[in-house]
């Protein structure tokens, strides 16, 4: 509902929980989920929704925090890398993250994670050439691309693994 003030209060579920917030018109996702539920996951890195660093899961659904409108979460489940881990236990893609190093610095590891994360939801077995296209556009500045395909793989693996026992 907005109000003369341009404020308009939004709810949502935030990786699982729901939450309400408000934001004026111009907020972008990230603007909400830095500064109203301090969540640094997600950053911003290119600010045009180019490099992924910004990525959150929307409705299931990958989007650009840094373009996507605050406003526009209203009603939608939002997923975080920090949600990743709520049940306490790192998710298999993170676990894969870690054992394959595929990370330097980290600062596009959130990115990565939540598209590999939906790429295995929508394609369990993805060969290596499905994941390079998938997170195509995922921009990792210190080059661990092959160290994150395997991380997709190993993930996937695991996975596939589990889903049979």
């Amino acid at each position: 509902m907005m109000s003369e003030s341009n404020n308009t209060q939004i709810s949502f579920v935030l990786n699982g929980q729901p939450v309400k917030a408000h934001v004026q018109t111009h907020h972008s996702v990230l603007d909400v989920l830095r500064n109203t539920f301090e969540l640094y996951g997600a950053r911003e890195s290119c600010g045009q929704g180019l490099c992924g660093c910004c990525t959150v899961i929307v409705d299931g659904k990958s989007v650009s925090g840094c373009l996507a409108l605050a406003a526009d979460l209203d009603g939608t489940r939002v997923e975080t890398v920090e949600g990743l881990d709520a049940s306490g236990q790192l998710d298999p893609v993170q676990q894969a993250f870690i054992d394959c190093g595929a990370f330097q610095c980290g600062f596009c590891t959130s990115g990565f994670l939540l598209m590999s994360k939906q790429l295995l939801a929508s394609n369990p077995n993805p060969t290596e050439s499905e994941i390079k296209h998938y997170l195509a556009g995922n921009l990792c500045r210190c080059a661990a691309y092959p160290e994150i395909i395997q991380a997709v793989r190993l993930a996937a693996d695991r996975i596939n693994a589990g889903s049979q026992a």
